[in-house]
């Protein structure tokens, strides 16, 4: 979660107001989604260059993206197109065919490259900004 957070404050609290960056901070400090990862009904999946954490993926109800950040200095080499492909490969497999995620203001553009479409216009929830989107997958 310290990753999540570090690069949260390079590139989304900027945009945020002081209500949306501590709802993102109660969001990853939440001990319900601590008991959510335990219990299974919460998958993470990392990615590792000697044997540090430089990326993350979290998917909840095994269909929606609630975070996915990769080390600020590592953007652009395709290591958050690799979480979501091997996470969609996964899902696919556990028969699930789409994905959500409630993409913030900076990703959007990568979201869609990767293939997810824009369900609705940008929406702002306890000062969060996002737009809420959505991959089929084959």
């Amino acid at each position: 979660m310290q990753l999540a957070w570090d690069t949260f404050l390079i590139y989304e609290a900027p945009e945020y107001t002081r209500e949306g960056i501590n709802s993102f901070r109660s969001f990853i400090r939440d001990p319900i989604l601590k008991k959510m990862f335990i219990m299974g009904e919460y998958l993470a999946y990392g990615a590792f260059i000697d044997r540090q954490i430089v990326g993350i993926i979290g998917i909840r109800n095994l269909n929606h993206i609630s975070l996915l950040f990769v080390q600020s200095e590592l953007h652009h080499r395709g290591i958050a197109s690799t979480l979501i492909d091997r996470c969609a490969n996964d899902l696919i497999q556990k028969g699930v065919r789409s994905m959500t995620v409630n993409s913030s203001p900076y990703a959007v553009g990568f979201y869609h490259k990767k293939g997810f479409e824009d369900i609705s216009g940008e929406v702002i929830t306890e000062g969060i900004r996002y737009t809420p989107m959505r991959l089929t997958m084959a």
